[in-house]
Formats: C-alpha cells, sequence, structure tokens
C-alpha cells in the first residue's frame, strides 16, 4: 500500500485532536448530554465513512472488514465505559475534567494500540500457529465475559498507579485540570495523574481482548489500525452521552462474550471453514441490535433488587 493512505490518515487524526482540544474543547466544562450525541454522531460517522477511504486504497472486500473490525471495537469501547465511569468515581474526579483526562488517554491509546497491532501482525505473519493460541484468549476472554456480574474497578491494585503514587511527588488535592503544578518545594503532580495513568494502564488490558479480535477479522494493518483507532477517538464522546444510561444496557456484555466466542471459533476454524466477511458482519450487526433492543423493551425491575 501507498505510503500516502498512512499519510492520510494520520493528518486527518492530528486535525481532528488538534480541533478537539484547542478549539471545540478549550475550556473545561461539564459536557452535556445533547452535544455529547451530536459529537457521537459525528465520530460514528466518520468512523463509518473512512470506509470509503478504505475501499479506495485496498479495494471493496477490504472495506466491508473494516467496517467488521470498526463494529467490533466500537461495541468493546462501550464495554470499556464501565470501567472508566468507576474510575472517575474512586478519584472523585469532578464531571468537567473527565475530558481533558480522556482526551491525554485517548493519545496514549493510539500509540499503545498500534505497538500490539503491528507487532501482532507481524508475529501472526510468522508464526501462523499463533493464530490458534489468540482464538482461545478470545474463547477463554467471552467465558469470562460472559460469567461475570460486571467490571470491578480496583485502583488500588493497580501496578502502575501504586507504583507513580509511590515514586512521583504529589499533592493531595486536585489544582482544575493540571497533572503537575508549582509549589514552595518544586513541581508536584496532582492525583488528575494518577487517574490518567489507572485509564492508560486499563487500555492495555482491554487491548489484550480488542486486538486478537480484530486481527482474528483481519491481517491488514491498515484496516485494524484505522478501524482501531476512528472507535477508540469516538469513546470520549459517546462516554458523556452514554454514562447515566451504561446500566440500562443489561444484555450488552452477553452479546459482546457470544460476539468473542464466534470470533475465536472462527480463528480455530480458519483452516477448515472459510466465513465471508459479509456474513461476519451482518451476524456482529444482528447480535448486537438484539442486544440493544432487548435492554430498551425488557429493562431490568430494579424494585426486586432493592433489599427490604
Amino acid at each position: 500500500m501507498s505510503d500516502w493512505w498512512w499519510i492520510l490518515f494520520g493528518a486527518v487524526v492530528a486535525l481532528l485532536l488538534g480541533l478537539d482540544l484547542m478549539v471545540f474543547h478549550r475550556h473545561s466544562g461539564r459536557e452535556g448530554t445533547r452535544r455529547a450525541l451530536a459529537w457521537s454522531a459525528f465520530w460514528i460517522a466518520l468512523g463509518l465513512g473512512f470506509s470509503l477511504v478504505v475501499g479506495l486504497a485496498r479495494g471493496h472486500h477490504a472495506a466491508l472488514t473494516y467496517l467488521t473490525a470498526y463494529l467490533v471495537e466500537q461495541s468493546l469501547s462501550v464495554d470499556n465505559l464501565f470501567v472508566f465511569v468507576g474510575l472517575f468515581a474512586y478519584f472523585s474526579v469532578a464531571p468537567e475534567h473527565h475530558h481533558r483526562v480522556l482526551f491525554w488517554g485517548i493519545l496514549g491509546v493510539i500509540v499503545t494500540r498500534g505497538l500490539f497491532i503491528f507487532a501482532g501482525v507481524a508475529l501472526i505473519s510468522r508464526f501462523e500457529w499463533l493464530v490458534y493460541v489468540l482464538g482461545v484468549i478470545l474463547i477463554g476472554t467471552a467465558g469470562k465475559l460472559g460469567l461475570s456480574g460486571g467490571e470491578e474497578v480496583h485502583p488500588e491494585r493497580n501496578v502502575v498507579v501504586r507504583l507513580a503514587s509511590r515514586v512521583l511527588p504529589m499533592v493531595k488535592s486536585y489544582h482544575g485540570e493540571r497533572f503537575a503544578v508549582r509549589t514552595e518545594r518544586g513541581w508536584r503532580f496532582t492525583p488528575l495523574l494518577l487517574v490518567l495513568l489507572a485509564i492508560e494502564s486499563t487500555d492495555v488490558m482491554f487491548a489484550v481482548d480488542s486486538v486478537p479480535a480484530v486481527l482474528a477479522i483481519s491481517r491488514d494493518s491498515f484496516v485494524v489500525y484505522t478501524s482501531n483507532i476512528f472507535a477508540v477517538l469516538g469513546l470520549r464522546a459517546l462516554y458523556f452521552a452514554l454514562a447515566g444510561a451504561l446500566r440500562s444496557l443489561r444484555y450488552l456484555r452477553p452479546a459482546l462474550a457470544v460476539i468473542l466466542g464466534l470470533i475465536g471459533v472462527k480463528m480455530l476454524l480458519v483452516e477448515v471453514v472459510e466465513i465471508p466477511t459479509e456474513l461476519s458482519l451482518g451476524v456482529i450487526a444482528a447480535i448486537l441490535a438484539v442486544a440493544i433492543a432487548a435492554s430498551l423493551l425488557l429493562p431490568e425491575d430494579r424494585s426486586k433488587a432493592r433489599p427490604a
């Protein structure tokens, strides 16, 4: 593939991030639901629209593969929002500072996901048997996701957070949206940095689930990486749009477990059965649609779970 496609992708991402930080969210503030929904629609439309660029660069089949990978990564990203809500609550971060933390967190995700994806593509190209290892990992992750009642947040057990809190010079209180502040004893880091480190390190664990899933769909670095990044770019707006409604999507986690399980089985049967990309895209979209519809039409009866 021509390097120009990579340059175009990098320029688009850099431009969007620059506008987001310097123009649209230059000043911190609480993100309204209506504005968050508008931004979510924008990022989703952009992510879906980039399939046209992939189609021009790699052909019709690559565009369908991109859409499948994007849909899987976007779905897994929604599940990750549960953890973000827990982290912000644990550290008592003011709502007006959530966007700043997520913005810098996503910059780190762009780098770490790239390392995971390019390393994964290179390793699978050299060691074909790794496909079966990733398939087993995905099936195990699907089982864990399906059996778990929800994500538990324990930042106090996070090795990165614990090490940073012991090694780095810290102040005890927040100073707005600043990660470091100058004091009488010199520069000190604020607790907001610990929140950022918690999100960054948590995403590394997320990547163990999402990267094998998209590598099962495609081994084209351009398709896998761009679909991953466009899904992640819309994660901040999706967080503000769905933060209050996440608990209502009670069938999303089982649906994701089924999707990861099917992708894992697909990887194990890669030499036996060839599943068309169109079929994979349709099945994944149908599972997600049924899960969302069931969550909305069959809400949980909270009165039964309320203690007497």
